[in-house]
């Protein structure tokens, strides 16, 4: 099978960049040829007026359609797998895939596809405003620049107006079920969205060696990741150390709140950020947004850890809350610091909590079973094609 897979790269790496990597990898070792369209955000600074470029081509891109008409004229992909098109390769293609004949599968990393900003998330709270309108993002300036807000609300007016989504991609792939509900409360056909969990993109690791020594964190520190509540609750728990692994930038004044028991290690290799999962007795995700699938809690699991997890949006279906871990109430502090003392005091029950969740990473997030699913939902967009019912 011959894959077209597309993608905007964010300019910094994510967990979308790393399971978009190993898709191309998956791709190649079951003997597919994969052709790449990939731009990167990187390119903004570089080039002459390159914001209003972004700006404009978020909208709709000329050069991004005749770019794909190229490319499926001189490779004839089987299908056409797209992930993020934004900035620089819009929307505007998918009729040229339609034109083509060519299924689109497209893997829903977020909400951007109704909410521009694919946060839910303005100040610290959830926001669904833009369900009555994509001009909520520029009224609320939910970017937090009135030029970006706008921009971002016109990409989502036009994409909806011009119906690019709803007529020209054949399958939607979901990271959750709470996913996948909220696309069919937005008008998305149901028979043309299934659930793929995002893979592992590491395999399993060296069995943990002790109960671990502190609670970690593993993610980018922003606001939307309920770094507050984590700081809050560290203070309620003064005998227990934490650890954080993650870029700051976005919060820098984060370091001058930071309890005695607490340490912020910045960004770190990928090794180091093992170090972190291996010896830690407890890995916290405190989530105050919906969050897509965060590749930290698969990875958290598959080196023995248990989880506490912020109970919104489609994470508690991925951390059982008594068998891989323990849920809170997103924003809660008080209870964030009693479950993690509950455990911290538990070292026996961290250990079978993360001996439970390992079995279920390996069982449910291996790459070979993202490849059947994956398999099947190809298989499904080209007879779909096939069948001109899209």
């Amino acid at each position: 099978m011959k894959v077209l897979l597309v993608h905007n790269e964010y300019g910094i790496f994510t967990g979308e960049e790393a399971v978009v990597q190993s898709v191309i990898r998956l791709l190649k070792q079951g003997g597919h040829d994969v052709v790449t369209f990939i731009r990167s955000s990187t390119e903004i600074p570089n080039m002459r007026f390159g914001k209003p470029l972004a700006f404009c081509n978020g909208i709709y891109s000329f050069s991004s359609k005749r770019t794909i008409r190229k490319l499926l004229s001189d490779h004839k992909p089987d299908i056409v797998h797209i992930h993020n098109l934004f900035p620089f390769i819009s929307p505007s293609i998918l009729r040229e895939c339609k034109k083509a004949g060519i299924p689109v599968v497209m893997t829903v990393h977020n909400y951007r596809l109704f909410c521009p900003t694919g946060l839910y998330m303005i100040n610290g709270r959830i926001c669904e405003k833009c369900n009555d309108g994509e001009y909520w993002c520029a009224l609320r300036n939910c970017t937090g620049s009135l030029a970006k807000s706008i921009g971002y609300a016109l990409r989502n007016y036009v994409a909806r107006k011009q119906r690019l989504y709803l007529d020209n991609v054949t399958m939607y792939a979901a990271l959750t079920e709470f996913q996948r509900e909220r696309l069919i409360s937005k008008g998305f056909p149901p028979d043309r969205i299934v659930v793929i969990p995002n893979m592992a993109t590491i395999r399993k690791p060296p069995k943990k060696k002790s109960s671990g020594n502190f609670v970690g964190f593993v993610g980018r520190v922003s606001q939307e990741k309920g770094i507050e509540t984590l700081l809050l609750a560290a203070r309620k728990c003064p005998s227990i150390p934490f650890k954080a692994a993650g870029d700051y930038n976005r919060m820098p004044d984060v370091l001058t709140r930071t309890p005695p028991n607490f340490q912020f290690l910045g960004k770190l290799r990928p090794e180091q950020v093992t170090d972190v999962y291996t010896e830690s007795r407890i890995v916290v995700l405190p989530s105050i947004w919906f969050e897509g699938f965060p590749m930290v809690l698969v990875e958290a699991m598959l080196h023995g850890n248990p989880v506490l997890c912020s109970y919104i949006g489609g994470l508690p279906k991925i951390v059982e809350d008594g068998v891989t871990g323990l849920l809170f109430k997103p924003g809660n502090a008080d209870e964030l610091a009693e479950k993690i003392r509950y455990l911290w005091d538990r070292p026996e029950l961290c250990r079978e909590m993360g001996e439970a969740g390992c079995r279920k990473a390996l069982r449910e997030y291996s790459p070979e079973k993202y490849y059947e699913r994956l398999m099947a939902v190809y298989k499904k967009a080209i007879e779909l094609g096939s069948s001109k019912e899209v």
